[in-house]
């Protein structure tokens, strides 16, 4: 299985491909703004890398949200794109689902964790997974002051790992919660770990935006 993975859901750019089981190629860049003008030409440069075109893919996976409004929009907006030129299914990666799978296997063993995504509000976006990442209740966005309760709800106990680029929010109220400990690293989606989870699933996320909050920013009406 052959996948091009591609992320701009957070502060990152990034695209990557995956063939049969590791990694031929990545680029990856931290960055807010510019994603428009910088992931095609990371795609095309990983593509080249891993020697591969658009007719040697078997898929594209792409990172749905949630995330920043606009930054969700140009992955998905580049990855229906290319799926069309090449006649390619597209699977979708929650950005929960790619910062879980993306920590090293040794930060979380046998520990449950907790992504908190910077929603660009006071409320980050949040997702609870088990040991073997499986997900344990629904997504949900909160006031921070809110999430311990929340989260004693869903886990009462046992060791956990918070992640994510919105962990700090959460780090001086859950910082004295027993057996708690907080990833190491950005704590962005990385397209490498979004294109081995697509091509791991037969059927994954439709390529539409996952918001857990209607967006700020709208699109123009179209005329009557």
């Amino acid at each position: 299985m052959r996948v091009l993975g591609l992320d701009t859901a957070t502060s990152g750019c990034s695209a990557a491909v995956w063939d049969d089981g590791r990694v031929t190629a990545r680029r990856a860049e931290p960055m807010a703004r510019g994603q428009a003008e910088a992931l095609v030409p990371m795609a095309e440069g990983a593509l080249a890398e891993a020697g591969v075109g658009f007719d040697g893919l078997d898929r594209i996976a792409v990172t749905v949200g949630p995330g920043a409004f606009t930054g969700l929009r140009i992955a998905l907006a580049a990855a229906r794109g290319f799926a069309l030129v090449a006649g390619l299914p597209v699977v979708g990666i929650t950005t929960f689902e790619a910062v879980a799978h993306g920590l090293p296997d040794a930060e979380r063993a046998g520990r449950a964790v907790l992504v908190a995504v910077d929603s660009r509000r006071a409320e980050p976006f949040l997702q609870l997974f088990g040991p073997d990442l499986a997900p344990v209740g629904e997504p949900a966005m909160l006031e921070p002051a809110g999430v311990p309760g929340w989260l004693a709800g869903l886990l009462p106990q046992g060791p956990l790992l918070v992640a994510g680029d919105g962990s700090g929010l959460l780090r001086p109220l859950l910082e004295s919660r027993p057996d708690t400990a907080f990833a190491e690293g950005p704590g962005i989606p990385d397209a490498a770990v979004v294109a081995a989870l697509g091509a791991a699933r037969s059927v994954g996320l439709p390529p539409q935006p996952f918001y857990l909050r209607p967006p700020d920013v709208t699109l123009p009406r179209k005329p009557a």
